[in-house]
């Protein structure tokens, strides 16, 4: 029978070189490095077989007692991952090893791994990656680990960087998003978080998959009348074998609805998306969305569509659908509540009116002084003084004045959208001075967004030269023209609705993040001093 261990479990942090600074430590790796070949032993390693994973032999042992697995005696399990502590008792050694799915203690013994194998041990550092190959056991206090068997460990990959002094607990926020494989090493949730992630949107294609929508690929790449479908300002660069001036998109929604004329009827894109605007917990210039276009619906049915596929999110990524947010729970369940923008403006105004025609009549007779009476941010109040109409101002005094009211535990609809700053939706045919649209609200962030989509050619002719007068007043957000989009409206495009939802911020609201960069794998800082000298 095996010897069982006194317990040294991994809570250590192991050998650490106390030296003056980084540079010292790496060299000091870098003479384990050579010693590591003197030995023979390659200090980069390869073709080692991992056939098991932390997770898995936690699952099939994890209710096993030690005199079972010592009565077992397991097949072997071959693991490999980071070593994060290491505790060395003579002739006994303790490793905590980190891979994809978790941590598990390593066991290793001198009289079994042989002397070779056990004095490359003494050439081992935090962060380096490590393989092993043994049974499973349980220690005397009963931690389940691996014993490696004769041959059953190798040192796989020096790493002559040292992990951060408190592996455990990396904080710095800017270091953390700019080293992000550091981030990852070290943060366990951090990882969780991704993999949160990647598993919304692997359910948001399945969704949409099972409704037949057909998954395509737009342009990156604009021509400078082609980069429309959003109120934003984009990037430029240029093609050189071509002479071309570009600019990357803002959105994919123009060509996707050419496709909509082209009789695909059920389009959608996953993309990455490019805007040339400011930087905060909200906002950063590259982000994911995908839009979606369906043949012979309204907005209304996106609107239940978009209940039903942001609910099964919730669930197929976090398990419930009442999900915590920033201290805060929010029911992702349908119904969602639906609030009218010229409404809740008309209210903070003091603007009666049982309809949304009444409420804009009102509205119509303020005048400047009065819009701007209410604000007192001069930010705010240096947008209003862009604006050139009644819908822009509407718009305006609702960002800034009842969106942040909006309810904190429930995501809403905002309907009831002015024409002036909706160019691509449908005109609501019982007030024209609105549009069939909705944006959808949760965690005090606009998530969604979708209209019937305007499909009478003279109609977006219009709007689009509205567009340019705004470019020409000074407007960096307005829209090109662009004439083959009108040309294929004029091939005929069915009714349609579409919509865009926001991929970073349904991450973040579904892995509880405060910012859009904890769910950017690589979010656009600053460079550091002396970067790229």
């Amino acid at each position: 029978m095996a010897e069982k261990p006194k317990d040294l479990s991994a809570k250590t942090s192991g050998t650490v070189q106390l030296t003056s600074s980084i540079e010292d430590q790496i060299r000091l790796r870098e003479e384990k490095a050579r010693d590591l070949r003197a030995r023979g032993q390659h200090p980069y390693g390869n073709a080692v077989h991992v056939g098991a994973t932390a997770e898995h032999v936690k699952e099939v042992h994890g209710g096993d007692s030690a005199e079972a697995l010592e009565k077992e005696y397991t097949l072997p399990y071959s693991l490999a991952g980071r070593v994060m502590a290491i505790r060395t008792m003579g002739k006994v050694t303790f490793l905590s090893l980190r891979d994809r799915t978790g941590d598990l203690q390593a066991f290793i013994k001198k009289d079994k791994v042989g002397e070779e194998a056990y004095e490359a041990l003494k050439l081992l550092d935090l962060g380096d990656i490590a393989w092993v190959r043994g049974r499973a056991m349980r220690t005397r206090t009963g931690e389940l680990s691996i014993e490696a068997d004769q041959g059953g460990f190798r040192l796989l990959t020096k790493a002559l960087r040292p992990l951060p002094e408190k592996w455990h607990g990396l904080s710095d926020v800017e270091t953390r998003y700019r080293q992000r494989y550091v981030d990852l090493t070290v943060n366990p949730q951090v990882r969780e978080a991704f993999r949160r992630r990647a598993k919304l949107v692997s359910g948001l294609r399945r969704f949409l998959d099972e409704r037949c929508f057909v998954e395509v690929e737009t342009p990156v790449l604009h021509t400078p009348e082609q980069a429309g479908g959003a109120a934003a300002r984009p990037f430029e660069t240029h093609h050189n074998a071509l002479d071309l001036t570009l600019k990357l998109r803002i959105a994919t929604e123009l060509h996707l609805k050419r496709l909509i004329v082209g009789g695909l009827e059920r389009v959608y894109e996953v993309g990455r998306i490019f805007r040339n605007e400011g930087i905060d917990r909200k906002h950063n210039p590259e982000f994911t969305m995908v839009e979606f276009y369906q043949a012979y619906a309204t907005y209304e049915d996106l609107m239940k569509l978009t209940e039903e596929l942001i609910a099964r999110l919730a669930l197929e990524v976090t398990g419930n659908l009442i999900v915590p947010y920033q201290g805060v729970e929010i029911d992702w369940r349908a119904p969602w509540p639906r609030i009218s923008m010229v409404g809740e403006v008309a209210k903070a105004y003091g603007i009666g009116g049982s309809s949304a025609t009444e409420q804009l009549d009102g509205l119509a007779r303020l005048s400047p002084e009065q819009w701007a009476a209410k604000v007192t941010d001069r930010e705010d109040l240096n947008k209003l003084s862009r604006t050139a109409s009644t819908g822009e101002q509407i718009a305006w005094a609702f960002e800034a004045l009842t969106e942040r009211k909006l309810p904190e535990d429930r995501p809403v609809f905002v309907v009831d959208h002015p024409i002036e700053v909706s160019p691509l939706a449908r005109k609501r045919d019982s007030e024209p001075r609105l549009v069939d649209r909705f944006e959808a609200f949760a965690g005090g962030m606009e998530i969604a967004n979708a209209f019937s989509e305007l499909n009478d050619p003279r109609d977006q002719e219009a709007r689009f030269r509205a567009q340019v007068d705004a470019a020409r007043r000074g407007d960096q957000e307005a829209m090109p023209y662009d004439h083959d989009y009108v040309r294929a409206l004029e091939h005929g495009m069915p009714p349609t609705a579409g919509e865009g939802i926001g991929i970073d911020r349904l991450a973040m609201l579904f892995t509880d993040s405060p910012s859009i960069r904890d769910v950017v794998l690589f979010p656009l800082l600053k460079p550091e001093q002396g970067e790229g000298a």
